[in-house]
């Protein structure tokens, strides 16, 4: 699940010479409200219509309006995790793709990424996702497993992100193959563990919106 697998076509390129009419025209016609700036097969960044918009000027070019996100790209052998790691740390709805050369590929969007992510095996197997929030020096994914084993559950996947409420930890989301955690949220805070979350999903499975939102949550996006 590499990065350029998901770049999507539809989505145009700007030049720094375009102007700015154009942009907003674009980005109406494919709803959008972000495009990649390119020049010289460099991705140079993002230019979005609220900044557009606040210098009010049609007649000005792409190059005249402040560029943001110079640094929401990733390269085009990345997993999809890495997408939508940059897709949160950015705030943006697309990531731009390119190669060792840092020549400009095209773009992932966020919508794209979590529909791939949302399609592999760890995603669309039933079970539950339990969140647990430590510093990273006591962090063993090798203990957590073997925990969580202890109850005759797998762990299908896991996924690191920072805690909001406290800097100096991470937050460690799991899922695992199991709908019912009780058990296994004992034996994970008797062994030490703070679980400050965990979802367990409904044995009816058949709603994609569903799935999805689980997904937001399991990516706390």
């Amino acid at each position: 699940m590499q990065a350029y697998e998901f770049i999507n076509n539809m989505i145009p390129p700007l030049k720094l010479t375009d102007k700015v009419r154009m942009a907003l025209s674009w980005m109406e016609e494919i709803r959008t409200d972000v495009l990649p700036v390119v020049e010289g097969g460099y991705f140079r960044g993002l230019v979005t219509d609220e900044m557009i918009y606040t210098i009010n000027k049609e007649d000005i070019l792409v190059s005249d309006v402040p560029l943001e996100s110079e640094g929401c790209f990733v390269l085009k052998d990345k997993h999809i995790y890495d997408v939508l790691r940059v897709a949160s740390e950015y705030q943006s709805n697309m990531v731009a793709v390119v190669d060792n050369d840092n020549v400009y590929h095209g773009v992932v969007t966020l919508e794209d990424s979590i529909a791939a992510f949302a399609d592999t095996l760890s995603i669309q197997a039933q079970g539950g996702v339990l969140v647990l929030s430590m510093f990273m020096t006591d962090y063993s994914l090798y203990e957590i497993a073997r925990v969580i084993e202890s109850e005759n559950a797998k762990v299908l996947s896991s996924f690191l992100t920072s805690d909001p409420l406290d800097e100096s930890k991470i937050k460690v989301v799991i899922k695992v193959d199991k709908t019912e955690l009780r058990h296994i949220k004992a034996t994970l805070e008797r062994f030490g563990y703070k679980v400050i979350d965990h979802y367990q999903e409904e044995m009816d499975e058949n709603k994609e919106q569903d799935r999805l939102d689980n997904l937001m949550r399991f990516l706390n996006i």
